[in-house]
């Protein structure tokens, strides 16, 4: 899964645990798009959270 380009936020890894506690491997993947964005007056395509999109970090193409 990718990066965030902005912000860094990437996978995260923990447990499940049940109910009985026993506990397995997790991954939580980031909400990550690839959206074209203005760079240096031109138009590029980066991977962006939705989170940094949502506040205005970024400036879409």
């Amino acid at each position: 899964m990718a990066k965030c380009d902005i912000c860094g936020k990437g996978v995260h890894f923990g447990n499940n645990v049940s109910h009985s506690h026993r506990r397995s491997n997790a991954i939580w993947n980031s909400n990550v798009k690839s959206v074209k964005c203005k760079v240096n007056g031109g138009a590029r395509r980066m991977h962006v959270c939705t989170s940094c999109l949502k506040s205005g970090k970024v400036e879409r193409a």
